[in-house]
């Protein structure tokens, strides 16, 4: 089952990428032809400012008996690139499609700012005139400066869109496993029930011929058991319930019990705070996260070694380290073991931290994480959950 959750994921990853490349390609071919006008679009606004620059020069080395109807449609036609027409020291003569300030005494200077900036584009066009040269400077055009910027501008719309369709798969992907775990659980609390009704059935038969009370008090206790793990599964995909808990005592119960349920090979202990350390939460799921993190321990350490629990605060937040002497767990793995379907185990789905983290994360609006791991010598859980003050109790509020 592993495998296949596995290659369920590694194919989502694989379908990332050939959005991500497909994304990139458009991005590049759209660059390309773009980049490809431009070019081409420059190339004909030089070719129109050489005819023009001909053209002026004709006007200018003519006689009076010269038909120049043709050569000033050339000049006349320039409606849309900015030239300007400048003596050899730069003096403007002549200014077109260029909008000048309203006063007389600005437009010297605006005209000379203009003549450096159109330099620096293009080189100068000359027009000899046999007896004196002059030179045309041009910038260019406005629907040309727009298509420069043009595929700028649709490299950020096809970024949003990407960003909005990656984020609406994403959605849709979360939507579609929490209506997996939700119906899994749902149907695993189910199944548990009539085994479980069953059970309580042969325990009240037991009693009544007299069987061993011990083995009768040990097989009510894993029944109570399997009842609070359905109960568990049961909740999922619902809002829970919560309470505000003494952490110290459900953190106590909880580590108990798992004492006579895992190996003895396996040194348990536990540090808390003197101070009653207060928060909300649901205990049955908590116990859950605090049962599986523990078991992955145990797996980290092939049953033997030593797993520890610290409790302690900082301001109004309540942190639990829970650390073993396993065999740690790479730096890079730090995120993806929350992820459903990792696992190092040969059996198993690779659900339970993932579990765990959805328990923490969006039913106790806390967060955990990784804190530490070292190969070969332990990792360090770490939960973070906002501390509540404790409830009053009835006599609180009579005194």
């Amino acid at each position: 089952m592993s495998i296949v959750i596995s290659f369920l994921f590694d194919r989502n990853k694989i379908a990332k990428y050939i959005f991500i490349a497909i994304a990139s390609l458009i991005v590049i071919g759209s660059l390309v032809v773009s980049n490809n006008l431009v070019k081409n679009l420059s190339k004909e606004e030089e070719q129109k400012i050489r005819q023009w620059a001909e053209a002026t020069r004709i006007v200018n080395t003519s006689d009076v008996d010269t038909d120049l109807t043709f050569v000033l449609q050339i000049i006349s036609s320039n409606t849309t690139i900015p030239v300007l027409l400048c003596d050899e020291d730069d003096n403007v003569i002549t200014s077109i499609n260029i909008e000048l300030p309203e006063e007389e005494e600005k437009q010297a200077e605006f005209l000379k700012k203009k003549v450096d900036s159109f330099r620096k584009k293009h080189e100068p066009i000359v027009v000899d005139n046999e007896t004196f040269e002059q030179f045309v400077y041009y910038d260019d055009s406005y629907t040309l400066k727009q298509l420069q910027i043009y595929p700028y501008v649709q490299i950020g719309i096809l970024t949003v869109f990407v960003l909005v369709s990656f984020w609406a798969l994403l959605s849709t992907k979360r939507a579609e496993q929490n209506k997996v775990w939700v119906g899994l659980s749902k149907e695993t609390a189910h199944q548990l029930g009539t085994p479980i009704s069953s059970l309580m059935a042969w325990l009240e038969y037991m009693r009544m011929k007299n069987f061993d009370n011990s083995i009768i008090t040990e097989m009510e206790k894993d029944t109570r058991r399997l009842q609070v793990i359905t109960d568990r599964f049961s909740k999922i995909g619902s809002a829970p319930s919560t309470q505000t808990v003494n952490m110290q005592e459900v953190l106590a119960k909880s580590i108990e019990y798992l004492k006579t349920r895992i190996s003895k090979k396996v040194e348990m202990t536990y540090d808390f705070e003197d101070e009653p350390l207060y928060a909300s939460i649901n205990e049955p799921l908590f116990d859950w996260v605090i049962e599986n993190i523990s078991k992955n321990a145990v797996d980290a350490m092939e049953g033997k070694g030593s797993l520890s629990y610290t409790l302690f605060h900082k301001g109004d937040t309540i942190y639990l380290d829970i650390e073993d002497t396993g065999k740690g767990i790479p730096k890079s793995r730090f995120k993806t073991v929350f992820k459903p379907g990792y696992t190092t185990k040969s059996r198993g789905w690779g659900l339970g931290l993932s579990l765990v983290k959805r328990i923490i994360e969006e039913y106790h609006h806390g967060k955990i994480y990784v804190q530490g791991s070292e190969p070969y010598l332990g990792t360090i859980f770490r939960i973070e959950l906002k501390s509540t003050l404790p409830q009053e109790t009835n006599d609180d509020k009579l005194k």
